[in-house]
């Protein structure tokens, strides 16, 4: 209800805002919010030849392409003047995201497709692992923990097997693999859900979890610097390891009282302990070494990883072939089965992708988004909080809206204000140690068909507020 609230206020809110400024004039067009593309020139006027300055008219005159390109500071865009069919058009800006109709093909060509590839092969692997009781196995080593967490769900239930595997995908950094597991851990755990319209107490203590974010190797970021020619690409790494898990902690902690979790638990807090142990030791490990070896080890580490995972899963599949003979199939027909559930998964969430997404277009074209984000910039610098951290800003308010979004406005921070700048480096714990909330939430309610999320939005956004204010304090500290 709470998720559904806050789609219809967005929608409703940009539209509002879109037709008042039409009729107020701070508007010339709807033509881009409804069919313009990321990047393109806004439409700011148009006016006949002789109602432009004496200068352009000059230059547009003597030019073949009739283009006139009046340059301007930083913090005021270029004007361009294009003079066709009698009339001068003028524009100025560039759209923040596509535009509403491009939005509906993009979200199915560049986000459903390929995300129905990545379900369709590790939903196949998945299957692979039922069948040949690795996931059972799984489930019942980690059940001593899980249970403590999870306390509704059964000892030895195959769904924490696909925890584990979304939470070490996530760790890792394995985006294209931790949606698959983690639909999958949705769906298993629908199975113990009495109200099925109606998130369970698992299933909201999960998608916490999983949308604290906690990372290990920010392999995608290191990248982003490195291509911005950052001294050091992976200066980062600690920041955002301890960011993430302070998401973490708070997001167990926050969920954990309110669903009255027994933390004095002797198993959950050695878990807890082993985790950040391994965390430390391998800080440790990757500090010792030079620029060179600490880019090797962070490129690498994720992809062995997600090789080991599809080795071991064949090769234990392999070992326990006779299981698939009893039920009178093969590895590669139960690849096939899983496969298919897979592909049926991503056909049915993706009208709730296009939903949010369409609506988070329409928030960012209006405009609205930028007035609340200089509204919120406003007031940081009136408490005495410091230009760099004001100009990373964006990035943090976009993150639970938009990944692609906040990544655009994280590459242009870098390229703006230095990749080795306070702004570039907060810039990028920003992007690092929080998840797209509102995405998220769409695609695994959505994936079982829950219209009631509870209170799980909120503690989402609550948590995503804790990492930025985190994120401001470990750079600062930091750097």
């Amino acid at each position: 209800m709470v998720l559904s609230r806050f789609w219809l206020a967005i929608f409703v809110s940009s539209i509002l805002f879109v037709v008042v400024s039409l009729f107020t004039g701070n508007s010339y067009t709807l033509d881009f919010i409804l069919n313009g593309q990321k990047d393109d020139p806004i439409l700011v006027s148009e006016k006949y030849l002789e109602q432009i300055p004496a200068f352009v008219r000059d230059s547009i005159d003597l030019k073949e392409d009739k283009t006139m390109i009046v340059n301007r500071d930083l913090t005021n865009p270029d004007t361009t003047y294009v003079y066709k069919n009698k009339t001068v058009k003028i524009y100025s800006g560039v759209q923040k995201s596509d535009g509403l109709l491009p939005t509906c093909k993009s979200t199915l060509i560049d986000i459903i497709i390929p995300l129905i590839a990545y379900l369709a092969f590790f939903c196949g692997l998945m299957e692979l692992l039922i069948v040949s009781g690795a996931s059972e196995k799984l489930a019942r080593f980690l059940s001593p923990m899980f249970t403590k967490v999870f306390p509704t769900v059964p000892k030895n239930h195959p769904s924490i097997s696909y925890m584990t595997l979304n939470f070490a995908a996530n760790f890792l950094g394995l985006d294209s693999a931790a949606t698959p597991f983690g639909l999958k851990a949705m769906e298993s755990l629908q199975e113990l859900n009495v109200e099925k319209d109606k998130a369970s107490d698992a299933q909201i203590m999960f998608m916490c979890l999983h949308a604290s974010g906690l990372t290990l190797i920010p392999t995608s970021i290191i990248g982003y610097r490195a291509a911005a020619n950052a001294a050091n690409p992976a200066d980062v790494m600690l920041p955002c390891i301890i960011t993430s898990l302070i998401g973490t902690v708070a997001a167990f902690l926050i969920v954990g009282i309110r669903q009255k979790i027994n933390f004095k638990s002797a198993s959950l807090v050695l878990a807890l302990m082993a985790i950040i142990a391994a965390i430390i030791g391998l800080l440790f490990y990757v500090n010792h070494l030079d620029l060179i070896g600490k880019n090797y080890f962070t490129s690498n580490l994720s992809g062995l990883m997600l090789i080991g995972i599809i080795g071991v899963t064949l090769i234990f599949s392999f070992i326990h072939e006779k299981k698939f003979v009893a039920q009178d199939t093969t590895m590669f027909d139960t690849f096939v089965e899983g496969a298919n559930n897979g592909l049926k998964t991503g056909v049915k969430i993706f009208p709730y992708v296009l939903g949010m997404l369409v609506a988070i277009s329409l928030f960012r074209n209006s405009g609205l988004f930028e007035i609340i984000s200089n509204g919120i910039g406003f007031i940081f610098s009136s408490i005495g909080v410091s230009s760099e951290i004001i100009n990373a800003l964006p990035v943090a308010l976009l993150r639970p809206f938009s990944s692609g979004g906040s990544r655009g406005f994280l590459l242009d921070s870098m390229s703006t204000f230095g990749a080795d700048s306070l702004t570039g480096r907060l810039s990028s714990i920003f992007q690092c140690s929080a998840e797209t909330t509102f995405y998220v939430i769409a695609v695994y309610f959505g994936s079982v068909n829950i219209k009631n999320t509870r209170y799980a939005l909120t503690t989402m956004l609550l948590v995503d507020f804790i990492c930025v204010i985190a994120a401001i304090f470990v750079a600062s500290w930091f750097f």
